[in-house]
């Protein structure tokens, strides 16, 4: 029997959940819970990772005797490492604003089909090969992912794990190597490449604890942790502050029209192809409820929910990836601003807001199957909706009446689950994700939601892709 800490980092807070494997069952629970704020330093938009150390080492102390510990984070953010080997500076959030000329200085030296091609990521100037361009310390000894720094500042580890570098926008998906034709045009020192380690594999000792690297982009854990069986034709849908959806593939869609639909190919824990669309997910919910509250409004999410259930149906929409709804602040009037400037009118209750960034998304999903299912020829019969996500009644019934398709709910702790399961593999106790995912399907609380107001949506969604359509 094995005793785990797996450290899930989101974009606003961090927790830390124990767990044993015990008679073919993995019993879990949290030990530790903290912030995760933004701070500014330089001028620039940076994650705290002093203070989110020392809130590691807290929760180490906290889980008791552990025989390993892995994190899993966010993709394409990453810390540098100084020769001396100390961490040379906070690293900077992907939501700061440095790398917004850094894709055209790319294009200059390599196209975006060519870059496409090489890479099979969705190009977004918040991807690593972006935030290299656009990086002012050419002086680092190293590049270090965020779960592969936090793994460094425990055990020593210089090593960049596969699912975290297959976000970077500078990876062969085939080889599983840097591609160095990309990484050339940063003007960076191809020294600071770490070398590539397979998920699941142990890198270091913390106090005699193993450190792993599991799957180190959140995403990846999730899928991990997905309910499925081989009679489905599933879709999966991660679902936190940001929404990733997709499917698991054999081989990378690497496709001009694959690039022009702005799909994602990234490495999955269990050697698939993760290929996806990156949507805005939660963080516009997150956002307007921090908005509100600065203007004296208490709102839960419930609360917020409730607001939304009240309002008329499919009266505002949005496009979530929209550049404007990517920054924080002001997020209330964002929203108008965007539905009076596409001749919508504006949305005068706080429920009415709430509810287009509901519908907006549910409509956003079916608009991203659809282009999965064009690019790569499969006809998907239910989607796991996984993480976070899964607690929003509200957003999984829209979602199952966007898509014309049953939604199954759950588990809540993908993206931790996910995480344990790969430590459970990396000590023998599991033999591969297959088999964890077994496990989740017999003991996680799932619920379906079949659809039941499908015509409606398939009304309302002409109208969404003509809003998005003006922009």
């Amino acid at each position: 029997m094995s005793r785990v800490l797996a450290f899930d980092f989101g974009a606003s807070t961090g927790r830390a959940i124990v767990a044993e494997y015990t008679d073919g069952k993995i019993n879990y629970s949290e030990v530790h819970r903290f912030d995760n704020e933004l701070v500014q330093k330089n001028g620039h938009l940076c994650w705290n990772f002093e203070y989110l150390l020392g809130e590691v080492k807290k929760a180490i102390e906290l889980a008791g005797k552990v025989d390993s510990l892995a994190f899993d984070t966010w993709g394409v953010d990453y810390g540098l490492i100084n020769a001396d080997g100390s961490i040379a500076d906070l690293p900077v959030c992907y939501r700061d604003d440095r790398t917004k000329d850094a894709p055209q200085k790319v294009f200059e030296s390599i196209g975006p089909k060519e870059l496409y091609s090489l890479t099979g990521n969705q190009i977004m100037p918040i991807n690593t090969l972006f935030q290299l361009v656009a990086e002012e310390n050419n002086d680092a000894d190293m590049l270090l992912f965020m779960p592969d720094l936090f793994a460094y500042a425990l055990c020593g580890a210089k090593s960049a794990e596969q699912t975290i570098a297959s976000t970077s926008q500078m990876l062969d998906l085939k080889n599983v190597k840097w591609q160095s034709k990309v990484f050339d045009v940063t003007g960076k020192d191809a020294k600071i490449l770490p070398p590539i380690v397979e998920s699941a594999t142990v890198a270091g000792e913390y106090n005699g604890i193993k450190v792993i690297k599991v799957a180190g982009h959140d995403t990846q854990c999730a899928v991990c942790a997905m309910p499925s069986t081989r009679q489905e034709s599933p879709a999966f849908l991660s679902c936190g502050t940001w929404s990733l959806i997709g499917c698991e593939n054999d081989e990378p869609i690497l496709t001009e029209k694959s690039m022009a639909d702005e799909l994602s190919n990234e490495l999955g824990a269990n050697g698939k192809i993760n290929y996806l669309k990156n949507i805005s997910g939660l963080w516009l919910i997150q956002e307007i409820r921090r908005n509100f509250k600065e203007e004296g409004k208490q709102y839960t999410y419930n609360d917020m929910e409730q607001l939304a259930r009240e309002e008329k149906a499919f009266a505002f929409f949005i496009n979530p990836d929209d550049d404007v709804f990517a920054s924080p602040k002001n997020m209330p009037q964002k929203i108008r601003d965007y539905c009076e400037r596409t001749g919508q009118g504006i949305p005068q209750t706080d429920g009415a807001l709430v509810r287009c960034i509901y519908e907006s998304l549910a409509m956003k999903y079916r608009y991203a199957i659809r282009q999965i299912e064009e690019n790569t020829g499969k006809k998907f019969d239910v989607l796991h909706l996984l993480g976070g996500g899964t607690k929003d009644s509200f957003l999984c019934q829209m979602t199952a009446d966007s898509l014309d398709m049953p939604v199954i709910a759950g588990p809540t702790e993908a993206t931790a689950l996910g995480n344990i399961i790969l430590q459970f593999i990396a000590l023998g106790d599991i033999a591969d994700v297959d088999a964890g995912r077994e496990i989740i399907k017999a003991q996680e609380n799932l619920k379906e939601y079949k659809p039941v107001n499908s015509a409606e949506f398939e009304e309302a969604y002409q109208k969404f892709l003509n809003v998005i359509k003006q922009m």
